[in-house]
């Protein structure tokens, strides 16, 4: 199969899934030459939650939303086999080296927004405008609140022999997973990251593909320390109070707790332009609270309100420094996965 015939099937599929994803809202919006109800198409990685928003953007703006759902490399391979055909306007990602790799392969438009840069702190976009954060995940230490009184403060200290048998780890291919790596190596150094990796390993640690299933591995005493993003403890403390899992904020007295950020940007080859900078901006300034809190992640805007239930896991420091890194780092951070053995 050609590369064109493998785009042109992408498209057909991509479309006809967002078809099937419409978030209908009751404004009349507009384009301004045709009279019609403007729409924009997204691509997005970030998906919990998604759907009620784009609901009230609509509602907001009379501007509707198609969407489609896919891992953040994969929506960005897709956009790379669509080039010129792509009906992506829009494209959203879970991690910040995602969205740096698709800025790096060209696929990005930059956006002179004056309430994007007043929006975003400059750490938590590009500096190129082509990209912005919405949000902010953080990689943390989970630990047993039933067995353990004294849990790890550093990242490095998971890699004690006191946790060997007791850690529970995402698989290194997982971007979650990369991107931790590559923000140590930007703060410690290769050689020193290459050490740390290689003492988790030696913990002989249980593997899971699921920060959900990682904390549950917790609570069933499967492991006793972890590594997750905030936000799975968020869900599973929303539903029970009591769970019995706590968060260990790491390196506190050095670069902070490893900050990856939910981003936004709109695609090179985007045909609805005007929508598509409205719904960016919106998302960064009134549907910012909305979006966060969806998902029980902090806001990129340090000005808006977090979710009560996630500012109780404390106050903390983070890694803002490392963001704009990890998308340069990602092939780094993948050697030292692999050669350390990390499974």
């Amino acid at each position: 199969m050609t590369p064109r015939s493998t785009a042109r099937r992408l498209v057909a599929g991509l479309i006809l899934g967002s078809l099937t994803l419409t978030a209908c809202g009751t404004g009349s919006g507009s384009n301004s030459d045709s009279g019609q109800t403007q729409t924009v198409t997204v691509y997005t990685g970030r998906h919990y939650g998604i759907e009620p928003i784009f609901e009230e953007f609509t509602k907001a703006t009379g501007i509707q939303v198609r969407f489609t759902t896919g891992s953040d490399p994969e929506l960005r391979e897709r956009l790379t086999a669509e080039g010129a055909n792509t009906p992506a306007d829009v494209i959203m990602t879970a991690d910040a080296a995602n969205i740096e790799l698709a800025d790096k392969a060209g696929l990005l438009a930059a956006i002179d927004s004056d309430v994007l840069r007043g929006a975003i702190p400059e750490a938590l976009r590009s500096p190129n405008d082509t990209w912005f954060s919405l949000s902010r995940r953080l990689r943390v230490i989970m630990h047993s609140t039933e067995r353990v009184t004294t849990p790890p403060t550093t990242y490095a200290a998971l890699g004690e022999p006191e946790w060997s048998g007791r850690l529970c780890l995402r698989p290194g291919t997982h971007p979650y997973t990369q991107s931790l790596v590559a923000a140590m190596i930007s703060n410690e150094g290769r050689e020193r990251t290459e050490e740390i990796v290689a003492s988790w390993v030696a913990n002989k640690p249980l593997y899971i593909n699921s920060d959900t299933e990682i904390l549950k591995a917790i609570e069933a005493g499967d492991c006793d320390v972890a590594l997750t993003n905030t936000y799975y403890l968020g869900r599973l403390k929303n539903e029970n109070p009591d769970y019995p899992v706590a968060v260990s904020w790491p390196d506190q007295a050095g670069a902070g707790a490893h900050l990856n950020v939910s981003t936004i940007a709109m695609t090179k080859n985007a045909t609805n332009r005007d929508a598509a900078r409205r719904l960016i901006e919106w998302l960064a300034t009134d549907g910012q609270a909305q979006f966060s809190a969806a998902n029980f992640e902090y806001p990129a805007d340090p000005n808006v309100e977090a979710d009560p239930l996630i500012v109780a896991f404390g106050e903390h420091k983070s890694d803002e420094k490392s963001v704009r890194e990890l998308g340069r780092l990602n092939a780094d951070a993948v050697d030292v996965l692999t050669g350390a053995g990390y499974q």
